[in-house]
């Protein structure tokens, strides 16, 4: 990822464990530069890959996952607008330990609420002079899933 202002690049994300036959894509080893996490760029960045998957690629189920540990990167998925589906106990071993997988996940019926919400929130209207937000994305995004919940 190149930050368009700088023209630095900034990070990496990737699509992986790809089934277009399931219409399964998830998103992973995401890696920023500290300045840029949860920035503007970063977020915009997830929100191109969701809608290259959902809109141009046509897939059904949009995924991500992380140890169950980390905190961070749980938090990342629910501002982006993952629902929590679970965790796989003893999923595999890393360091020599048993790791927990935490899974989360964004279907189609699921993506237009959710891409509108990205679009409020990366509005020019949504920033100050500063480039500070007005309304968070995880705002914007936990009304949508506070939605899926009650259907």
């Amino acid at each position: 990822m190149i930050d368009l202002a700088s023209g630095k690049p900034f990070g990496q994300a990737s699509y992986l464990n790809i089934d277009p036959d399931a219409g399964s894509i998830e998103v992973g080893g995401i890696v920023y530069a500290p300045a840029f996490q949860r920035g503007i760029a970063a977020t915009e960045a997830m929100y191109l890959m969701m809608r290259r998957a959902f809109d141009e690629l046509g897939y059904r189920r949009y995924a991500w996952q992380c140890n169950s540990l980390n905190a961070k990167s749980r938090a990342a998925a629910i501002r982006l607008g993952f629902k929590f589906e679970g965790v796989w106990r003893q999923a595999n071993v890393y360091k020599g330990r048993n790791r927990d997988t935490a899974w989360f996940s964004i279907l189609d019926s699921e993506w237009p609420a959710i891409k509108t919400a990205f679009e409020h929130w990366l509005a020019p209207e949504n920033f100050d002079a500063e480039g500070r937000q007005l309304t968070r994305l995880s705002a914007l995004t936990a009304a949508v899933c506070v939605f899926r919940a009650a259907t």
